[in-house]
């Protein structure tokens, strides 16, 4: 059967305004409102809603006792609002990614190094008695530079967690002009970036091997594509 092309174009014509698509999903959510329910949820005033209301006639139906509810063609059409929400969410994450100014392989090892080295001095001082002798050509046992490996390896992935998830960036990353983001726009969280670190910090040649594998720019390692974070140069 051939698809009448004005009837589809009636249909995202009075589908196009956003207050009405609001009114047919307040009635999937509320299964039937009345007319002072809806203009309440709206905040819009008497005549507006009527005008919009009377656009929504072929989705709508009223009750015996005169509330709106969504007939067959209305739960339809909620139906096609959310795979086109579904859409435009792809398409903004997909817009998104074209736009990141991702930042070099060597401006993040820049950061890295100099946020380990910290990290390397924070656990040497917290951890080895005699620090200051060792510096002074001392020498280091296997057993405190097991400890302090370790406590380096703590500090990396707790120091990065933190920083990261406050604003995302360390104090390394702050000096070269790089920030962890999302790739789908969406603010870090804490869980994020400590998982994104936990590879960093604790796997870091495998995390590194397998996301360059992954042959795509925005995860350098595997712990960001699992995070779903990338790393941006802010000063392009």
């Amino acid at each position: 059967m051939a698809v009448e092309q004005e009837s589809v174009s009636k249909i995202f014509s009075v589908l196009a305004h956003p207050l009405r698509r609001r009114i047919l999903l307040i009635l999937s959510e509320k299964n039937e409102c009345s007319f002072t329910e809806l203009m309440n949820r709206l905040g819009v005033d008497t005549g507006k809603l009527s005008f919009h209301i009377k656009n929504l006639s072929a989705f709508t139906e009223q009750t015996p006792t005169g509330r709106y509810k969504l007939n067959n063609s209305g739960h339809n059409a909620i139906k096609l609002i959310k795979e086109l929400e579904t859409w435009a969410g792809q398409a903004n994450v997909s817009r998104r990614e074209t736009e990141l100014r991702l930042a070099s392989f060597k401006k993040r090892t820049f950061a890295f190094l100099m946020d380990a080295c910290l990290m390397v001095a924070v656990a040497a001082v917290t951890t080895v008695p005699d620090v200051l002798s060792i510096l002074t050509g001392g020498t280091i046992s296997t057993s405190q530079f097991n400890v302090v490996f370790l406590a380096t390896l703590a500090l990396l992935w707790g120091y990065s967690t933190l920083l990261e998830g406050f604003k995302g960036q360390t104090i390394g990353k702050l000096i070269v002009r790089l920030q962890v983001v999302r790739i789908d726009g969406r603010d870090l969280s804490y869980d994020g970036v400590a998982v994104r670190n936990f590879g960093k910090a604790f796997l870091l040649p495998l995390d590194l091997i397998v996301g360059l594998r992954l042959h795509d720019t925005r995860y350098i390692r595997y712990f960001d594509k699992f995070a779903g974070t990338t790393v941006i140069d802010l000063t392009l």
